[in-house]
């Protein structure tokens, strides 16, 4: 098709849409507008850049003339910005020339009607596309027109930012490194879309106002999450920009810092949208799954840059030290936390952030806080479970050693955190729900310390009251540290232990109940009854001696097969079978005792 032949159809096509608007006749202005729009369309398909850009100028010269009749406009207003946000793709100047003709369209044609419009024109687009160029034409001309609204603001932004935010969702999970550049333009443009919504709310007063703020906060958190999962190498210097301008949007909107990483800011927000109708509500309320994710990803990217922490106007430090001295302040910030360590979808530069803000969070001086354990823990136990599980596939996961050996700090501050009634039923369901063997080695390792430090804890109080008020009580770890050994020594399902694959959480489980028989069997604490003449037969003939012959039967098998396999499992055998013969000597020296 020849550019002179596509220009010469086109001109035909255009004053065809004039003769039929000027005689009337509806179903010939039909059939002009779609000529154009089928011309347009083949075009953009040829990907010829020269070509468009004639045609381009050509409809723009047309829409602009003084003598073009209003009538063909709006006729044409229904199709263009559809067909010729296509042509964004092609080059800058397609997309500038596209850009020109749509707004043109909302400065001319009637704002609800091009906002119907536009919002028709991306979902048709996103169904069959999610090639970033084809909406950034689109989305600012709905920035522009959002403007033009003189009423029913807030119906009108509810009709627009589902679309936008679904539009900006399957971009965000399907973009790569290559489309980097246009995915950058089309935040930009959600960007303006905040701008212009912003502008809106500063001209209006009462209850709206609030309402509208409410959804602009949302509408923001939730661009910090997409734009958080990101693929782009180094996210924090990369993407830094958009985020810190989002940020400048949270005090209008009335979020802080410490209402975000608290939750209340979202639950305020959407308390304040419901407000208008709970049905219709509850739909407009999915187009911002991520706004939980947003909010504790705003304090993240505040944590991570300074810059963006001021252009939100937050001083961090102080946030920080007002949840490290409230136990239930941290709980909550752990919480909205567990979101960007627990989700697949946000990469391992924010996580290693946000392993430090948890860990700064559970720094600070315990000394003038009251006792955990007089407040109801039980609320934040399934979110300290979540986010600890989370630090353990960051510890499992990650290539990088320092995040490795920070999410282990931040694993062991976290549960030094959780009051000493619960630390146990959380431990075990730790232990329980493992996938990892060496995980669970390190988790057996934890109650050690904690039997260690319950010891430590005694002996002060025992000294302090001058009396021995433990005499007839079992230590709690001490005891309850059998239901861990028997979960590894005897798994529940049945059947002997898996050797060699759970060779490390069994070394664990042995060391830690050798452990726990030298202190018993020392003097200094062999006043517990945790050492009775059933639990010990049952240590011994249950757990011990059926380890023995099944490590005795494998060694058996090993030693017949010379190759590399059978070294590497005599190799992890050896530890275990020298730890086990302790602990059988122990067992029966006690035996013999009772």
């Amino acid at each position: 098709m020849s550019s002179s032949s596509s220009w010469l159809r086109l001109q035909e096509a255009l004053q065809a849409c004039s003769q039929s608007s000027e005689s009337g006749d509806l179903v010939a202005s039909n059939a002009a507008v779609a000529a154009v729009s089928d011309l347009l369309n083949s075009i953009s398909e040829l990907e010829d850049d020269n070509l468009s850009e004639e045609l381009l100028v050509e409809i723009h010269r047309f829409l602009s003339s003084p003598s073009s009749n209003q009538m063909v406009i709006d006729a044409l207003s229904f199709e263009l910005p559809k067909v010729v946000a296509k042509f964004g793709a092609l080059s800058d100047k397609c997309r500038e020339l596209a850009k020109s003709i749509v707004e043109h369209l909302v400065c001319t044609c009637s704002p609800r009607e091009m906002l119907s419009i536009l919002c028709e024109a991306l979902d048709t687009h996103i169904r069959v596309s999610v090639e970033p160029t084809y909406f950034i034409v689109l989305l600012d001309g709905l920035a522009k027109v959002l403007i033009f609204i003189q009423r029913r603001h807030v119906e009108q932004v509810k009709v627009v930012l589902p679309i936008i935010l679904k539009v900006l969702y399957e971009i965000s999970m399907d973009s790569h490194e290559e489309a980097k550049d246009t995915v950058e333009n089309l935040f930009e443009a959600a960007i303006r879309i905040g701008t212009s919504v912003q502008e809106i709310c500063e001209k209006m007063v009462g209850r709206m106002k609030g309402e509208l703020c409410a959804i602009l906060g949302l509408y923001v958190l939730q661009n910090i999450a997409l734009i958080s999962r990101s693929r782009q190498k180094h996210i924090i210097s990369s993407c830094g920009s958009f985020v810190l301008q989002l940020s400048k949007f949270l005090p209008f909107c009335g979020f802080s810092y410490f209402g975000l990483i608290s939750g209340s800011n979202v639950a305020s927000a959407t308390t304040e949208i419901s407000k208008s109708d709970v049905e219709d509500s509850d739909d407009f309320m999915n187009c911002f799954p991520l706004a939980m994710d947003g909010a504790a990803l705003a304090v993240i990217w505040g944590y991570a840059s300074d810059d963006i922490a001021n252009s939100a106007g937050e001083q961090l430090e102080f946030v920080l030290k007002k949840m490290q001295n409230i136990c239930i302040e941290r709980w909550q910030a752990v919480g909205m936390l567990k979101r960007a360590l627990a989700s697949i979808d946000y990469p391992w530069e924010l996580k290693s952030k946000t392993i430090e803000l948890l860990l700064s969070i559970m720094d600070g001086d315990r000394s003038e806080e009251s006792d955990n354990d007089s407040i109801d823990f039980s609320p934040f136990a399934p979110s300290h479970f979540v986010t600890l599980q989370a630090i353990e596939r960051i510890m499992i996961g990650a290539s990088d050693a320092s995040l490795r050996k920070k999410a282990f700090a931040a694993l062991k501050k976290l549960y030094a955190d959780i009051p000493s009634s619960h630390r146990f039923d959380v431990l075990k369901a730790l232990i329980t729900n493992s996938n990892s063997p060496s995980m669970t080695a390190i988790l057996i390792d934890l109650v050690k310390e904690e039997i260690l430090a319950e010891n430590h804890q005694k002996d002060i109080r025992s000294v302090k009251d001058n009396q021995f008020q433990n005499g007839m009580q079992c230590l709690y770890w001490s005891s309850h540290a059998f239901d861990l050994v028997e979960l590894t020594l005897k798994p529940p399902e049945g059947g002997p232990p898996a050797l060699p694959e759970q060779s490390e959480p069994i070394l664990s489980a042995l060391n830690l109940l050798r452990f726990i028989l030298i202190t018993e069997s020392t003097g200094t604490r062999n006043r517990t009854t945790i050492f009775s003449e059933k639990i010990l037969k049952k240590v011994y003939f249950d757990w011990l001696l059926p380890l023995r012959t099944l490590i005795t039967g494998i060694q058996a098998e090993t030693e017949k097969d010379a190759d590399e396999l059978s070294d590497c499992i005599s190799c992890a055998l050896n530890p275990i079978q020298l730890v086990l013969y302790r602990c059988i000597e122990l067992v029966e020296e006690s035996m013999k005792k009772s």
